[in-house]
This record gives C-alpha cells, sequence and structure tokens, in this order.
C-alpha cells in the first residue's frame, strides 16, 4: 500500500465501497522556551562555534537573550588581528541573517583579556549578562554557554559576586581529569580555551558560586565527524550550509596537509546539554557525567581537589548521534 501524503485525497476500499477522503496536514504542536541561554563563542576563530549559533538557533527549546563575540589570543593563528570579538560579532550576525530566524542582540566582548589584576570593568557585553542573570520576570534556568574564554562572564560575577547562583556555566574547556581517564596517555599541554584568559577561569572555579557543567578537551574531541559526511548534509543546507562549509573550507585550505579527513566540532555540546535535554525530567540524560566538588584551579590548569567546593559536573561522554542528527535536520528544515 502506498501512504498518501497529509493534505491529498486518499481512496479508501471498505465492506460498503470506495469512500473518498481528505488527509488533514498533522498538528505540529508548539515548543515554548524550556531555558534561556547566553551564547559566548570566538565566531571568528575556530569554525566549530559557528556550526553552534546555527544549531541553537535553530531550537525553539531555547530563548537567547544575548550572543557574545569573544577574543582568542593575542596574534592568534585564526584570527591575529586586534579585533577579534568585533569581528567575532561580525561573523554573528553574518551567519545569523541566512537562517530565516529572529535574529538575537548580538554584542562584542573585550577585544583582549584584562591586565593581570586590572579591576572588572563594565562593557556593554556586562551589563547585559548583569541584567539577565537579575531578571525577577522569569523563572527559565539561565545557561551561560562560553566555547572559548570566560572573560566577560569573570568581569561580571567580579562586578556582581549575587549572580552566580543564578547562572549554570557550560564550559568547552579544561585538560583532561587524570582520574576519571587513566586509560588515556596523560598530557602536559594547557588546554586551548583555558589559555584564553586563564585568570578568568580561576575566578570562576576559584571564587564564584557559578555551577558549573564542564566538557574537558577529551570529551569535546568525541564531536569527530568525517569531511564527507560534512560536506553532504551541508550541501542541503540552504545558505547557511553554504557558509558553514566555506568558514570550514577556509581553515582546512590554511592547512591542507594537517587535518586529514575529518573535522571536530567540538562546540556543539552546548546544543546537546541545553536545547535538546530530554523530556519530561529535562537533563542531559544521554550524555554521561560525574559530580564531584569543584577544585580549586591552578594558574597551569591543574586540579587541585577541594572536598568543599559546590558540585559541579565533569562530562565524560557526549551524545554525538542526537547532536550531528539535528543539528542537519534544522539545516534541511530552515533552507526549505
Amino acid at each position: 500500500m502506498i501512504e498518501p501524503k497529509p493534505g491529498r485525497r486518499a481512496v479508501l476500499a471498505g465492506a460498503a465501497g470506495l469512500a473518498l477522503i481528505t488527509l488533514a496536514p498533522p498538528v505540529r504542536a508548539a515548543q515554548p522556551p524550556r531555558a534561556r541561554v547566553i551564547l559566548d563563542n570566538d565566531y571568528s576563530g575556530d569554525p566549530d562555534g559557528l556550526f553552534q549559533l546555527a544549531h541553537h538557533l535553530l531550537s525553539p527549546s531555547v530563548t537567547i537573550p544575548l550572543v557574545i563575540g569573544s577574543h582568542i589570543h593575542v596574534g592568534d593563528f585564526m584570527d591575529g588581528s586586534a579585533r577579534q570579538a568585533d569581528n567575532a560579532a561580525e561573523a554573528a550576525r553574518s551567519l545569523a541573517g541566512l537562517l530565516g530566524v529572529p535574529v538575537p542582540p548580538i554584542l562584542a566582548g573585550r577585544n583582549t583579556a584584562p591586565a593581570h589584576g586590572a579591576p572588572p570593568q563594565r562593557t556593554p557585553a556586562v551589563d547585559r549578562i548583569l541584567a539577565e542573570a537579575l531578571r525577577t520576570d522569569t523563572n527559565l534556568p539561565l545557561y551561560y554557554c562560553a566555547g572559548a574564554g570566560l572573560t566577560e562572564l569573570a568581569e561580571a560575577v567580579r562586578i556582581a559576586p549575587e549572580i552566580g547562583r543564578r547562572i549554570t556555566l557550560i564550559w568547552i574547556g579544561g585538560s583532561e581529569w587524570p582520574d576519571l581517564n587513566p586509560e588515556l596517555p596523560a598530557r602536559t599541554d594547557a588546554e586551548y580555551n583555558l589559555t584564553i584568559d586563564a585568570a578568568a577561569v580561576e575566578t570562576l572555579f576559584n571564587a564564584s558560586d557559578v555551577t558549573i557543567w564542564q566538557v574537558p578537551r577529551n570529551a569535546y574531541r568525541q564531536l569527530t565527524i568525517g569531511m564527507a559526511e560534512l560536506e553532504a548534509e551541508l550541501a542541503s543546507g540552504g545558505p547557511a550550509g553554504a557558509y558553514l562549509l566555506d568558514a570550514l573550507q577556509r581553515v582546512r585550505a590554511r592547512f591542507p596537509d594537517r587535518l586529514g579527513e575529518t573535522y571536530i566540532l567540538g562546540d556543539s555540546p552546548l546544543v546537546t546539554l541545553t536545547a535538546l535535554q530530554t523530556p519530561y525530567e529535562p537533563d542531559s540524560a544521554s550524555s554521561l557525567y560525574v559530580i564531584r566538588p569543584t577544585p580549586m584551579l591552578g594558574k597551569d590548569g591543574s586540579y587541585r581537589p577541594d572536598p568543599k567546593g559546590r558540585p559541579m559536573r565533569v562530562y565524560r561522554t557526549i551524545d554525538t548521534r542526537l547532536t550531528f542528527t539535528d543539528l542537519f535536520a534544522k539545516l534541511r528544515a530552515a533552507a526549505r
């Protein structure tokens, strides 16, 4: 039997003869937001942040009050300019305009990390973080989704420490935990996102009440995907898909002998752990984590146990199937 498409006429045979009916299209239930997410990423750096941004903007279960374009390292190989945060905000605006969805406020953060010991500075991005964290007109939980450094959030917490109890930070960053990954070869190099602004990370781990969900290096590297699949999927993703593929290919063209046949969309767990939470009892149940006291963080990024530290999550696995299939389905739908 060939299934008729919704909205078309179908002929049904029964004991009384043939009947002609019209099938109504399925009713799609509206999806109200279940959480607020502030997005903070280096959108002019590694293009994995652009994939995360597109995915979040196409996800109706979250509302996005603010997008922040953030800086990376001075003279970084991805964007060596002196206006990295401005470039990041411009890239975010360009992509958002291709998706056919309402564009949230997009602001540039600081273009460099604050000098060591400098007092906190109010910027337009910091002021918007404070305003959102201090809202009393909503019960939606507030997640701060950061895929690079943590400069802006640390500045906001230094200005108003009381906002820490109102925010859950989901951070793509930090080194492997040796006791959680004894099977992995030990690494002594500092993790990239940590080194963007190590003092900011210390502030949030060591001197704040912010609840932390950490996706360390070994976990975010699980978001590896083949270029053949990426190219095939993005080809049906319309203008946004073409923009994402171009951003990816421009990076790959700079390193033709180094990147192989895969890429790591390492910032995508920010979507998995917020927009793609489970129904009925919203949580990131399909990605595995452990809960432990938040450690004191050393200047080299090492974890120093603090039995009295507030509970934090350390993610060990990310549901990659859910993440990638949802991303590509939403891009195709947006293109249609």
